[in-house]
């Protein structure tokens, strides 16, 4: 199994952790090794859309409308 140390984390980060792993009955350790486990599985939403569009011929042909609107500043008043 490998380790790793994370340095400068924010105290509340640290005490939000504490706190998701008591609600979850485990140890901080554990929380954490369940978040980046789960999060290190999930696919990136960029892949999967251009593997998508690989799988229903590409989008090469896609035709991208030219923006010609101008920005417009907010009204707050």
């Amino acid at each position: 199994m490998a380790s790793i140390i994370v340095r400068g984390l924010d105290e509340l980060v640290k005490e939000q952790l504490a706190l998701r792993a008591r609600e979850h009955g485990r140890s901080m350790e554990a929380e954490v090794r369940d978040i980046l486990t789960r999060a290190a599985g999930r696919p990136h939403i960029g892949v999967a859309f251009m593997t998508a569009a690989q799988a229903i011929g590409g989008a090469d042909d896609l035709v991208i409308p030219e923006r010609d609107d101008v920005a417009r500043a907010a009204d707050f008043s």
